[in-house]
């Protein structure tokens, strides 16, 4: 086919199109010249005057794609590989990202948040879909700071308008509780370590309900509370073997960290299960405690709601019990009399409401059982006397009316006349 211009090698206007590895190529068809080579496409009228043709325009390529953004581009498709996400979550965190960097205030941010960004849009991902993972997942796989995590995300959800649902507590359980390395025998675990996975999710997921009925996930992070119930659920199983292992011993057999607050997690969910096996007649003989209890789990697990329901009743009872002692006592004080010997010492009841140690029988949330120290403000000494001497202009300040004037006046006059009398003989 012949095409326009002449070869620059023997002049002649015999140029041919060859196609070469699906790229048109115009070639001399006298001498052999190659004329051009590279040609992409052939929508633009530039190639008809043997124009070289740029790769963006060729391909359509959008020049106004930053390499930072492309880069942050590659870094989420790379995180939604790593955790093994479906194709649909990777497109998906795609989008959120180049609909976030749109926004000035996330182009001009500094690079930490940039890196911060690319797991937010795969967390909001996951959130929508259902997908068990963790700000702090995220956080470690991207050695990310989990404050300023936090403030990209919700700063992302609301300049996007996005609806994220909370995560569900159940799958969180389920896939933490998958990663731990007890369920088959190794060398690093013993054989009346491991136990059936089915089991210890199962009752782990019925502690786990019964923290969040008694107020101790509300408002903390829910890994120390996962790990508190995986651990009483692993000993409950078979506890005469595995009653003296602690939890810190738990954690390392199963292959994952202890969260800081875990301890203080499992002595709370301990206190609740003391309390509803004080509503069971069967054990109120045993006179269980934080150790023997677990070994009780299953059955106080099987009446759950209504030991826990009978629990909060006695315990409002109780606490209008003492109300009702410590205003009679108090209005016997108004009346003149005072307790008697017998009272003095038989119970909290008998204290200052200030002073009254809360029951640590009572079924109450946290806040409420050890609530927050909190430190007023000493008020500053006041060195006003009212014996100070008051200045006359101190005085005229302070005066309003006419009247008031001349009273002021004629009392100040009076006061000089008095100095000026001479004592008598």
């Amino acid at each position: 086919m012949p095409g326009g211009g002449r070869c620059p090698g023997c002049g002649s206007s015999e140029l041919v199109e060859d196609s070469h590895y699906s790229q048109s190529q115009l070639v001399c068809s006298d001498c052999g010249c190659v004329v051009t080579e590279g040609v992409l496409t052939t929508t633009f009228t530039d190639e008809g005057n043997l124009r070289e043709v740029t790769y963006s325009r060729s391909t359509g390529k959008n020049e106004q794609v930053s390499r930072s953004q492309q880069r942050g581009l590659c870094r989420v498709r790379d995180l939604c590989r790593v955790l093994q996400l479906p194709p649909a979550f990777e497109d998906t965190a795609v989008a959120y990202y180049q609909q976030a960097y749109q926004h000035s205030g996330i182009r001009a941010a500094r690079l930490q948040k940039k890196e911060v960004l690319v797991g937010c849009c795969v967390l909001i991902t996951c959130r929508q879909r259902n997908w068990p993972l963790t700000m702090g997942t995220i956080c470690t796989l991207l050695y990310a700071d989990l404050d300023v995590f936090s403030g990209t995300y919700m700063q992302m959800v609301k300049l996007l308008g996005l609806d994220v649902p909370s995560l569900c507590l159940v799958d969180l359980v389920k896939t933490y509780c998958s990663s731990f390395k007890l369920f088959e025998a190794s060398p690093s675990v013993p054989a009346k370590y491991v136990e059936d996975k089915d089991k210890m999710l199962s009752r782990t997921l019925q502690l786990v309900e019964l923290a969040d009925e008694t107020w101790l996930v509300t408002g903390r992070h829910p890994l120390p509370v996962i790990t508190a119930a995986t651990f009483l659920a692993w000993q409950s199983l078979r506890p005469s073997d595995r009653l003296p292992c602690s939890l810190a011993r738990f954690c390392k057999l199963a292959n994952v960290d202890l969260p800081y607050p875990a301890s203080s997690r499992l002595q709370e969910l301990l206190a609740v299960l003391l309390r509803m096996a004080e509503q069971l007649a069967w054990l109120q003989v045993l006179k269980l405690d934080k150790r023997s209890v677990v070994k009780h789990i299953g059955d106080l697990l099987q009446h759950r709601h209504t030991l826990v329901r009978k629990a909060f009743r006695d315990g409002t009872a109780e606490m209008d019990t003492q109300e009702k002692e410590l205003q009679g006592q108090e209005q016997g004080q108004g009346q003149g009399q005072g307790p008697s010997e017998e009272d003095v010492g038989s119970s909290p009841s008998d204290l200052p409401a200030g002073k009254r140690p809360a029951s640590p029988a009572l079924l109450l949330p946290p806040c409420m059982l050890k609530p927050p120290k909190r430190v007023c403000p000493t008020p500053p000494v006041s060195t006003v006397t009212g014996d100070e001497n008051i200045s006359d202009s101190e005085i005229e300040q302070y005066l309003r009316t006419p009247q008031e004037v001349r009273d002021f006046q004629r009392a100040q006059a009076a006061g000089q006349a008095a100095m000026n009398v001479p004592n008598p003989p």
